[in-house]
């Protein structure tokens, strides 16, 4: 066809020059530490991805995947209607917990801190965390073990997990705090009713959490 001959899928020379593609934000380097801080979490560039401080240490994960997603909208949700008006709830939020920064699916916590706007709240500005269990070792590691001593030994309240995978799933645990730690008090699966008394009155099937959405 005639004109053809100017038409081409291959940018013309200097294109990428002019037009460079974006980059990955990266971490800074901290010559001379032996370890990153809170401080230092709190001042990392957003990148898309979940950023969480474990003992002086990035841990660097993909966002959720969407039925990971769902599962912690969903509970967020069922929270929110059920909580009074001193409390908020929210997805995904900044954590200080001792010398680390998490990041729990969940968070409910005192409304006016939330809605002062903070990067991150305190242990002390929270009643309660939830964690969705995602799969790999890894993940079901951090949520079976190093986060829930953390949260433990920061004197939050109530953690509660909820596990997608296996047999009659969701798998839905609820923990109060202890004198040893966090103590199960709630278990329920699929089909079955999870009644939570802390950090307010609230009741809803685990199986709500995921699949179809019900009417």
């Amino acid at each position: 066809m005639e004109g053809d001959e100017d038409m081409t899928a291959v940018p013309e020379d200097g294109w990428l020059t002019a037009h460079p593609p974006p980059r990955r934000a990266r971490l800074f380097a901290l010559p001379g530490k032996d370890g990153y801080t809170v401080e230092d979490w709190l001042r990392l560039p957003e990148t898309g991805e979940r950023i969480e401080l474990i003992d002086g240490s990035f841990l660097v994960s993909p966002m959720p995947a969407y039925d990971h997603a769902l599962c912690a909208g969903r509970l967020r949700q069922i929270l929110l209607d059920a909580a009074p008006k001193e409390f908020e709830v929210v997805e995904t939020g900044n954590l200080r917990v001792g010398d680390d920064g998490l990041i729990p699916d969940v968070v409910v916590g005192d409304a006016a801190a939330i809605l002062a706007g903070p990067l991150a709240l305190t242990a002390s500005e929270v009643v309660c965390v939830a964690e969705v269990v995602s799969s790999g070792k890894g993940n079901r590691e951090r949520d079976y073990t190093v986060k829930p001593l953390r949260y433990a030994a920061a004197g939050i309240p109530v953690f509660m997990r909820v596990d997608p995978e296996g047999d009659d799933t969701p798998h839905v645990e609820v923990f109060h705090l202890g004198e040893q730690g966090y103590e199960l008090v709630v278990e329920a699966k699929a089909g079955t009713v999870v009644t939570l008394e802390l950090p307010f009155l609230v009741s809803f099937d685990p199986a709500v959490l995921t699949g179809p959405r019900r009417r």
